[in-house]
């Protein structure tokens, strides 16, 4: 049995956990984000974490973080506000530096949603499985793929990446991208929020949205199905192309009940071709461990190819 660091990277806490090579997760340890205040702030927060956790023979590390990751070298190349300063940082390279690491010692970095991906592949509700299509789904809608047991990232670093895809029902929403007409602004969480205010109803949270769609509240009915419609249309035409083993859906929003998975999953039944009528949907089983042990996972993937 080996060892990695899982460090999830997120915009108002980092967490960081010993994770083994059969998935069991050791203590955590937790930070706030200093995301307001650049990257290397922000690294100097995860180095001081991993130092709390980490063994002398812990095989790498790996951090799952919120934006665009490139997969090759580690470096953030796309981001939203709310980690300034963070394009541009070199996420291994700044670890192997505070940590005076060797050249040898493996530092990779992810995507969250791609280190999402990997914990179920690898230790969750796709295990066994040869390929995944991950969808996670709560302040925003991301995706991440898994093909032959690797991460599959595209040229530009962003296949899965659902949340963006142009879709019907949402032509006047806009997205927090800042476009009209995607899929996060209809089926993520604080887009289910808005809309059902904007039917002159108060303002309430997306759990108690889910409540009331299971009574007598028609907006909320409407409010919920119309997000799972969206979120199932755009679902099958991905397995149509990708044709993965399973479907494994997790984040907030797939807390749900069946007010929100029974049109999802009737949805992707009634739009995908027969052969692909039985693909497994699966809800996502590691929860909020779910980025550290994945992230900890893609370390061992790339101790096994070495």
């Amino acid at each position: 049995m080996s060892y990695a660091v899982g460090v999830d990277l997120g915009g108002t806490k980092t967490a960081v956990a010993l994770v083994s090579s059969e998935g069991v997760l050791g203590d955590v340890v937790t930070a706030p984000t200093p995301a307001a205040d650049g990257g290397d702030a922000v690294l100097d927060v995860v180095a001081d974490l991993v130092r709390q956790v980490a063994t002398d023979d812990v095989v790498g590390i790996g951090v799952g973080t919120a934006g665009v990751v490139d997969s090759r070298t580690g470096r953030i190349i796309s981001s939203t506000d709310t980690f300034c300063s963070w394009v541009g940082t070199d996420v291994p390279a700044g670890l192997r530096a505070r940590l005076g690491w060797a050249p040898g010692r493996r530092v990779v970095a992810l995507n969250d949603v791609d280190a999402h991906a990997m914990g179920e592949y690898r230790f969750g509700a796709a295990r066994g499985l040869d390929s995944l299509f991950m969808v996670a789904v709560g302040t925003g809608v991301g995706g991440a793929l898994v093909l032959d047991g690797k991460l599959r990232n595209g040229h530009h670093h962003v296949a899965g990446e659902m949340g963006h895809i142009p879709t019907p029902g949402a032509e006047s929403m806009r997205c927090p991208c800042g476009r009209l007409g995607h899929l996060e602004a209809i089926a993520a969480g604080p887009a289910i929020e808005r809309r059902y205010a904007s039917f002159g109803n108060e303002r309430a949270s997306g759990r108690e949205i889910m409540s009331r769609a299971t009574g007598y509240d028609d907006d909320a009915r409407t409010v919920v199905r119309d997000a799972a419609v969206a979120l199932g249309r755009a679902i099958a035409g991905i397995v149509t192309v990708v044709d993965p083993a399973a479907v494994v859906i997790g984040g907030g929003v797939a807390d749900a009940g069946p007010v929100w998975w029974q049109p999802l999953t009737d949805t992707i039944r009634s739009e995908v071709i027969s052969v692909l009528a039985e693909l497994p949907v699966l809800k996502a089983e590691l929860g909020s461990s779910a980025a550290l042990v994945g992230a900890a996972a893609q370390v061992f993937v790339t101790e096994e190819k070495s």
